[in-house]
């Protein structure tokens, strides 16, 4: 059986591959995902191609040096009418995003892409559109007050599988699109691979 590695550091990953049944380590893909971020910006790639080739440097970068692995890089986009997102750095920066946000419509895209001995074997990138509802001052305070942490650690600035599913009215989308990876593919492939029983 072929080992498998998360090329992220990401908990909320982790959390779903593990709750899946999967046995896997994590390992710091070490991509300067900053750097790679603003050369693909600067070339005009659209929110979601950036997503699809963030994970590809991960998985690769991670794969290149562990030989007959299974290796999982994942990213994750804010995409709000083709402008990118970045996690806010300071609470008055999330409080920010989330005015801009209040009562419009947004797209997260997460893409996954699987390497074996510095290749990639399989990709995908799926998108999910969700819809803020118009709140009240009152609450936004009271929201990023009782959810600091969550709220600085995520792109969008809210956790939905926390209180942050209360800023929305409508989502259209995969919930694992939604926590940054697509989950339904990725465990087919696993199963193909001997990984999980098929």
């Amino acid at each position: 059986m072929s080992r498998v590695i998360l090329a992220s550091k990401s908990t909320a990953r982790a959390q779903l591959l593990a709750g899946a049944g999967v046995k896997f380590e994590t390992v710091s893909s070490g991509v300067d995902e900053d750097a790679a971020k603003l050369e693909l910006l600067a070339e005009c790639a659209t929110p979601r191609e950036i997503a699809g080739v963030l994970a590809e440097l991960k998985a690769v970068a991670v794969s290149a040096a562990s030989p007959g692995a299974l290796v999982i890089g994942a990213d994750q986009t804010l995409d709000f009418g083709g402008r990118l997102f970045d996690k806010a750095l300071t609470l008055q920066e999330a409080e920010q995003r989330l005015r801009l946000l209040c009562g419009r419509s947004h797209e997260l895209h997460a893409a996954v892409v699987v390497a074996e001995d510095g290749a990639v074997i399989w990709r995908a990138t799926e998108t999910a559109a969700l819809h803020m509802r118009p709140f009240t001052d009152a609450f936004l305070s009271g929201y990023l007050e009782r959810n600091a942490d969550d709220v600085l650690s995520s792109v969008g600035c809210y956790r939905l599988e926390g209180e942050g599913v209360q800023l929305f009215d409508r989502i259209d989308g995969d919930y694992f699109t939604i926590l940054g990876l697509p989950m339904l593919g990725l465990l087919d492939l696993l199963r193909e691979h001997g990984v999980l029983e098929s």
